[in-house]
C-alpha cells in the first residue's frame, strides 16, 4: 500500500527512459533558446513561420517530457511542490493566441523568459564543470536580456542591444536605454555579474588550493622525506 501523495517506484525501465532523456531535452533547450532569438529577429515570412513551426515542435516536446515526468514520479506531491512554477512557462506562449496587444506583449516576453530558463536548465543537464555551466548561463542570461530590451522597443537594432546587454551582464556596466525595464536590467544584471565574479574567483581559488595540497601530499609521500624511509 502506498501513502498519500506517493505512488509506487516507476519501473527501472521507465526511469531508464528518463536518463537518457536529460542530454537530448538539454540539447533542445539550448537550441530553442536560439529559436526565440530568430523569431525576433526574422523579417521573411517563410523565416518566420519556419522558426514558428519548429518553435511550437519544441514546446510539444517539453509538455511531452514535462508530463512524463509528472506520470512517473515516485512522490508525486514532493514533484510538483518542487516543479509547480514550470506550469507557468509552459502556459505563458499560448497567450500570443489572444488577441489583447497587452497579452500579446506578455507572451512574447513570457517566451523570451521560457527560452531563458529552460536553457539555463539545459546548460546545468549538459555540463558538468561549474565554470562551464556559468559561462553557458552567462551566454543565456545576455540573450534574454537583448531580447527583452529589443522587442520591448528599448533599442531599434538587436546589435546594440546585444552588446549593451553583454557588458552589463559580465561587467555590470549600466545600460545605455533609459526606461524602466532597463533600469530594472541595471540593477538584475550587476548583481549577477557579481555572483559571476564570486563564483569564478571561488573555483580559482579552490583550483589552486586542490592543485597545491595535492603537490605537498605528493612531497610529503616521496620515499626519503619521511624518518626511517630509506633514499632510494
Amino acid at each position: 500500500m502506498t501513502t498519500s501523495g506517493a505512488t509506487a517506484a516507476p519501473p527501472p525501465e521507465v526511469e531508464g527512459l528518463a536518463r537518457r532523456l536529460d542530454r537530448p531535452m538539454g540539447i533542445l533547450g539550448l537550441v530553442f533558446v536560439l529559436v526565440v532569438l530568430g523569431q525576433s529577429l526574422a523579417r521573411e515570412t517563410w523565416l518566420v513561420t519556419t522558426l514558428g513551426v519548429v518553435g511550437w515542435l519544441c514546446w510539444a516536446v517539453f509538455v511531452g517530457e514535462f508530463a512524463h515526468r509528472a506520470a512517473t514520479a515516485t512522490d508525486r506531491r514532493a514533484f510538483w511542490a518542487r516543479n509547480w512554477w514550470q506550469l507557468i512557462f509552459l502556459a505563458l506562449p499560448f497567450l500570443r493566441f489572444v488577441r489583447a496587444l497587452a497579452l500579446l506583449r506578455v507572451a512574447r516576453v513570457g517566451g523570451v523568459l521560457s527560452a531563458a530558463v529552460r536553457g539555463s536548465r539545459s546548460a546545468g543537464r549538459l555540463l558538468s564543470s561549474r565554470i562551464g555551466w556559468l559561462a553557458a548561463v552567462t551566454g543565456v542570461v545576455a540573450l534574454a536580456a537583448s531580447q527583452l530590451l529589443y522587442v520591448l522597443g528599448d533599442y531599434d537594432d538587436y546589435g546594440p542591444a546585444l552588446y549593451d546587454a553583454a557588458l552589463a551582464t559580465v561587467s555590470g556596466e549600466p545600460l545605455s536605454a533609459d526606461s524602466a525595464l532597463a533600469r530594472v536590467l541595471d540593477v538584475v544584471l550587476a548583481v549577477y555579474s557579481v555572483a559571476v565574479f564570486a563564483t569564478v574567483a571561488g573555483a580559482l581559488g579552490a583550483y589552486f588550493l586542490d592543485r597545491n595540497r595535492t603537490g605537498h601530499d605528493d612531497v610529503v609521500a616521496r620515499p626519503g622525506d619521511r624518518p626511517g624511509d630509506a633514499p632510494a
